[in-house]
């Protein structure tokens, strides 16, 4: 007699290929909407599912998962990253937690080259002028930037999409610097061609593009705060790709407005989509809707990689990107 099917409840709208493939293995309960589901619908779903599959924006943290059933298996994170989920929590009630790692790595890295270009090069005050009407031709001193070529890059987290950036900054003639919680291996520095620093604060201060792409723990909570962004070259620009967490949003808003900073590019927020207003009416910062995956290519394969991990645990094996508290 075959196994009844895992239920499965899916929090927010994916890729039509995937909720198809998703509707073909297991009982799963789809989003209409795309709206996010409330606390309450969340905390509802995980006690009558097996698997909760929920997104980045999605927070699951030890309230909640202490109102889970006893149903609730396996929390498919569609996303990278797992700090939406308390881990250490869900680990103690008997819980799996999955994730999406790699898959976003070249994309995240390709948007944060567009933003290093489009913050050094003022892109967006062209964009504008063109928008708007205002521009009446070609003048040797307008829309002066910086050539990014020679420039020293410093990467704060040498993870899968740090190394990605250093490849592609390499290719753009940027001396490529990085500071990382463990120092690469010495063949792996010279296939990137990268320096590495022991001292974050010495990096910072040397640097003239910093780019943030450690991912938000804890200890890298406010990572870049005040007195390590004034460490910063004056000239020098800041571009986050990875969490708003790890920048004290507040007083790079300060420093920018200040002149104490040139630029900023930034597709991540310290509020999520509450972004400071200040920010907003800046014309040496570069802001982006959390859009740094958002290709066809990595949603699918974000849920390709959910779909495996369900499927592994369905088969009574461990999730190949189980997350536990220790890998955090």
């Amino acid at each position: 007699m075959p196994k009844d099917r895992l239920s499965v409840v899916v929090t927010r709208r994916l890729p039509a290929e995937v909720e198809t493939r998703l509707s073909e293995l297991f009982d799963v309960r789809l989003r209409d909407s795309d709206d996010a589901m409330s606390r309450a619908e969340i905390v509802e779903a995980m006690k009558t599912a097996d698997v909760l599959v929920p997104t980045i924006t999605d927070t699951i943290d030890a309230a909640m998962i202490g109102q889970s059933g006893d149903r609730l298996k396996l929390i498919a994170n569609y996303g990278a990253g797992v700090d939406n989920i308390d881990v250490a929590t869900a680990r103690q009630r008997g819980i799996l937690v999955s994730n999406t790692p790699g898959v976003l790595t070249e994309d995240t890295a390709d948007m944060t080259m567009g933003l290093i270009l489009a913050v050094t090069r003022r892109m967006p005050e062209g964009l504008a002028a063109m928008q708007s009407g205002t521009w009446d031709g070609w003048t040797p001193t307008a829309f002066l930037g910086g050539r990014i070529a020679g420039r020293r890059l410093g990467i704060l987290g040498m993870g899968r999409i740090g190394r990605a950036v250093a490849k592609r900054a390499a290719a753009f003639g940027m001396q490529v610097h990085y500071h990382n919680r463990r120092r690469l291996r010495p063949e792996v520095e010279d296939e990137l061609q990268a320096t590495w620093w022991e001292s974050l604060d010495q990096m910072v201060a040397r640097m003239d593009v910093l780019s943030v792409n450690c991912p938000h723990t804890p200890s890298t909570f406010h990572l870049m705060n005040a007195r390590r962004l004034k460490l910063m070259k004056p000239d020098a620009v800041l571009v986050n790709t990875s969490r708003g967490e790890v920048v004290d949003e507040n007083a790079l808003t300060r420093m920018l407005r200040a002149g104490e900073i040139a630029g900023a590019g930034l597709d991540v927020y310290e509020g999520g989509t509450q972004v400071n207003p200040r920010l907003r009416e800046l014309q040496n910062v570069v802001l982006l809707p959390h859009m740094g995956s958002a290709t066809r290519e990595s949603r699918v394969e974000m849920g390709e990689k959910v779909i495996i991990n369900i499927k592994t645990f369905d088969d009574g094996h461990r999730p190949p990107d189980q997350v536990v508290p220790s890998m955090l």
